[in-house]
């Protein structure tokens, strides 16, 4: 399996042919008075691609995320984009940490020097990870797949291989959110001799329609998902069954693909309607930038259409690896401990006292500690 060290470099006619089309976008109507209760809104949407096109700088966001050394692996004949960053301290600690949708790679930026330099940001050299960031399959700058079937359980069998196979370690821990939290929880359930202990932001989603057994709270978290999933998850519905139609207007058009992904930034984070108190224009920018050059909007949304035609696991038993379910409150995947222990067998639970669905970029602090204290025990 090679490895080649990859660095980002965007031709100069991709950054022109952007400017051209942002300067060409056609505004769709809205209804005065509504704000974002019909989708993404032009209050946010025209300053923020007039940004795009007038200021944003991409080749400094390069640079800075060149900075961190990149690689490209082949791994099953899969082309895997990834960071890998080596911990400064005495026996780091393998940890391999997965994005999820409509996030890359460039969310961990903040984190990543917490994780693997814990002495120079207030932690301990003792808890040192060597930490390996891949872009799932066909996210960014791991090309798109080119045959059906890149489901999550196949990306957490080819994570197995990237870490042991390619990178050599033996064993590991990993931390997920979003498609990456489920990833990480089946590298719990189906890879206990490679995985150590993971870090989730889900719980492994349950079919509770049947029990008879539910408390109060796992009864109020289903009600809850029931009505996000009818005012929210539309998103998640249109890509598991139609992505293909959707991926040629996102495709073709920069502000269509910026209004579909910061429509989640700003729902999911916790900002309170206003994305831009948690993120910055050039942050927004840079992660919907990368899908943009990168053409990787329709690949991205076809992991959920093959997630869901998939083969469907049926566990036969708790998962055994020790395991960490770290919630935000303004999060989706929150649930009670009670649900998360039909999971675990061996279970540590975790609400975060701030951040949303991106917390690596919200509060990569936060978050760091939170991760340097669970995995301490399994060094």
């Amino acid at each position: 399996m090679s490895v080649r060290p990859f660095t980002i470099r965007v031709p100069d006619a991709e950054l022109s042919d952007l400017a051209a089309r942002l300067g060409r976008t056609r505004w769709p109507d809205e209804l005065a008075g509504t704000g974002w209760n019909y989708g993404a809104a032009k209050e946010l949407m025209q300053p923020l691609v007039a940004h795009w096109r007038d200021h944003f700088d991409w080749r400094a966001q390069e640079a800075r995320l060149n900075a961190f050394p990149q690689f490209i692996a082949k791994v099953d004949n899969q082309d895997i984009h990834f960071i890998h960053v080596r911990g400064k301290g005495p026996k780091p600690l393998p940890l391999v940490i997965t994005h999820g949708w409509p996030s890359s790679f460039a969310e961990f930026t903040k984190i990543i020097p917490l994780l693997t330099d814990p002495a120079a940001h207030g932690g301990k050299a003792e808890d040192a990870f060597d930490v390996v960031a891949p872009s799932l399959p066909g996210f960014g700058f791991s090309p798109r797949p080119v045959k059906p079937g890149m489901t999550s359980a196949a990306v957490t069998a080819l994570w197995v291989k990237l870490m042991t196979d390619v990178l050599g370690y033996s064993r590991f821990v990993a931390h997920g959110g979003d498609i990456g939290g489920g990833i990480t929880n089946r590298l719990a359930r189906n890879h206990s001799k490679q995985v150590i202990a993971v870090h989730s932001m889900v719980a492994p989603p349950l079919d509770l329609s049947h029990a008879i057994d539910l408390s109060e709270a796992e009864r109020a978290f289903v009600k809850y998902n029931e009505e996000w999933e009818a005012d929210e998850g539309a998103y998640g519905h249109q890509q598991r069954t139609r992505p293909q139609s959707l991926a040629f207007g996102l495709n073709d058009s920069s502000a269509g693909l910026a209004a579909w992904i910061v429509e989640k930034w700003r729902s999911w984070s916790d900002c309170n309607g206003d994305v831009l108190s948690r993120f910055t224009m050039d942050e927004l920018l840079t992660n919907v930038s990368i899908y943009w050059f990168t053409q990787t909007i329709g690949s991205s949304m076809r992991m959920y259409y093959e997630t869901a035609h998939g083969s469907k696991e049926v566990p036969a038993a708790k998962i055994s690896v020790p395991a960490r379910v770290f919630l935000t409150r303004e999060e989706v995947d929150r649930c009670p401990p009670e649900y998360a222990a039909r999971s675990f067998a061996n279970l540590s639970y975790g609400l975060a006292p701030k951040g949303g669905h991106f917390l690596a970029a919200e509060e990569p602090q936060l978050l760091a500690e939170d991760m340097r204290a669970w995995f301490r025990a399994f060094r």
